[in-house]
């Protein structure tokens, strides 16, 4: 069971915003949402930068799965859009605590297949240890092992992890964007929430008032049964 550490201890005093008439409030929160509002805007047309990038034509890759071998076509199911988390192999006697923390946060994919998109998780892991952390986590999502393969490499995620998009044309499968690094952070509800909280995500990296309780990155990251 994972424990809350002293220094967010509730009974513990510490400090806090300031407390004022909830005009003065409504007058401060509608000032941020303007910047907010200019976010939204910007991302909107990133995305849409987005949309338009090239593509390259990608092998279709042999991997492992849960029942037997599957390719990298076979992943999209059905369906033309695929996106695909790289996690991070990092031993047999290891787990990543970033990327187990991110499949914490992968939802149902109803709503994805509705639109036509395809989710897995792939993991040079080999494929029984996946199997054996699947049965850990009561992971429901699909997942697949790329081990032996060069599917990490040629994506851009090499050792590491990544997030990747495809797109399965009459020609083939291609790779339409990749990205690594805290880019996973905007699809990770737990991370989105802890922004919208009053202390946010209590590292030492982040901008907050003198006094927020923080911890040095990463220290709380673990496999959600690990205390």
């Amino acid at each position: 069971m994972i424990t809350t550490p002293s220094h967010l201890d509730p009974a513990v005093p510490k400090a806090a915003p300031p407390v004022v008439s909830r005009e003065e409030w409504q007058r401060s929160l509608a000032e941020l949402l303007v910047e907010e509002k200019k976010l939204t805007r910007a991302l909107d047309a990133l995305a849409a930068r987005r949309r338009r990038l090239p593509m390259v034509a990608m092998p279709d890759y042999e991997f492992a799965g849960p029942d037997g071998p599957l390719k990298l076509s076979d992943l999209f199911a059905g369906k033309r859009q695929l996106i695909v988390y790289q996690f991070m192999d990092s031993g047999p006697d290891a787990l990543c605590p970033g990327c187990s923390t991110m499949m914490d946060n992968v939802p149902h994919l109803d709503h994805l297949n509705r639109r036509d998109i395809s989710w897995w998780m792939v993991s040079n892991i080999p494929i029984d240890r996946l199997q054996t952390l699947a049965g850990r986590f009561g992971w429901k999502f699909p997942y697949a092992s790329s081990a032996g393969t060069t599917f990490s490499a040629d994506c851009g995620a090499g050792e590491y992890f990544g997030l990747s998009a495809f797109l399965r044309t009459a020609e083939g499968v291609n790779q339409t964007y990749f990205a690594s690094g805290r880019a996973g952070d905007r699809v990770r509800f737990d991370f989105n929430m802890m922004d919208l909280a009053p202390y946010g995500r209590g590292e030492t990296w982040e901008d907050s008032p003198e006094g927020w309780p923080q911890t040095p990155p990463y220290e709380w990251w673990r496999p959600r049964d690990e205390a």
